[in-house]
């Protein structure tokens, strides 16, 4: 079974639309949208597990210029 999360992302004034576009092409993304609110960018992500998935958010995502903050909230199914 898949791993599925949002990612919710604080980006640096003016970033979010090239964070949304960068984080898009990251294996593993299956939505990345620039957004208004207290975010300003809402990511879907799935991995294999929930190791791959912290590996996805902390080695690749949080590694994309401009961004200053994320809050990864994984789906879970009740």
């Amino acid at each position: 079974m898949v791993v599925q999360a949002y990612i919710l992302i604080q980006t640096e004034v003016g970033k979010a639309a090239d964070v949304a576009r960068q984080i898009s092409e990251i294996e593993g993304v299956t939505l990345a949208e620039d957004v208004t609110g207290p975010y300003d960018v809402i990511v879907r992500a799935e991995a294999d597990n929930v190791d791959d998935l912290g590996k996805l958010v902390v080695a690749r995502v949080q590694g994309v210029d401009g961004i200053t903050r994320t809050l990864t909230c994984p789906v879970v199914h009740l």
